[in-house]
């Protein structure tokens, strides 16, 4: 799990999204909350619009086709930060590569991905890992090694990214208005992510449930 450690420089060296940041007690940073809407500041375009707690963008997603086989999440300015392909491998099993900024095809054929998310098969529903949405892997890896799972529910708006060990590091969760406890729906909702792994591959997962699940 390498990249994932030391990612967050890479992708962000140019241009650091403000997020939003809550403190421990200590004064070390704690989570990170975005409010994400699933919709693009574009008209004709569907896509995503992620805003931190001052209002400003941080992360955005404009699509022009209904099913993409690419999907480039871009920083508030519109600079490519990831690169995410729909696998044309055959399987039952959907597969998104992710690349670091952005990439065409011959680009593509040149530069590895730096991990692949995989829509977890369970037809039956009855084993063990039912919850399971999709692993995450390493570039290389096999698949009996995966670096990342989500569980849950990303309809309900309701799941957890967790490493190897089970700890979560990341999760999606229903917006709810500070006064009446209203529900924002699916449309808007929190992406929540803890210290040490990377908002825009936190992202990015979130932009795979949504083409795996939608």
């Amino acid at each position: 799990m390498l990249f994932f450690k030391s990612s967050s420089g890479a992708v962000h060296q140019e241009s650091q999204p403000a997020e939003e940041v809550k403190r421990g007690g200590d004064g070390a940073a704690a989570i990170v909350s975005l409010t994400v809407w699933r919709k693009s500041l574009l008209v004709t375009c569907n896509g995503f619009t992620v805003i931190d707690c001052n209002g400003n963008i941080v992360y955005r997603v404009d699509n022009y086709s209904g099913r993409p086989e690419e999907v480039i999440l871009m920083d508030g300015l519109g600079n490519s930060v990831l690169t995410m392909c729909r696998s044309k491998k055959l399987g039952l099993a959907e597969n998104w590569c992710v690349y670091e900024g952005e990439v065409g095809g011959e680009t593509r054929a040149r530069k590895k991905p730096i991990c692949r998310v995989r829509k977890n098969m369970n037809i039956l529903h009855v084993a063990p890992n039912a919850k399971v949405l999709a692993y995450v892997y390493d570039y290389g890896t096999s698949e009996k090694k995966y670096a990342y799972s989500v569980e849950g529910s990303y309809g309900q708006r309701s799941c957890k990214v967790l490493d190897a060990s089970r700890t979560v590091v990341a999760e999606v969760k229903r917006k709810e208005a500070v006064k009446g406890g209203v529900c924002f729906g699916a449309e808007v909702f929190l992406l929540v992510i803890l210290p040490g792994f990377d908002p825009g591959l936190a992202m990015a997962l979130v932009l795979a449930l949504d083409q795996m699940f939608s």
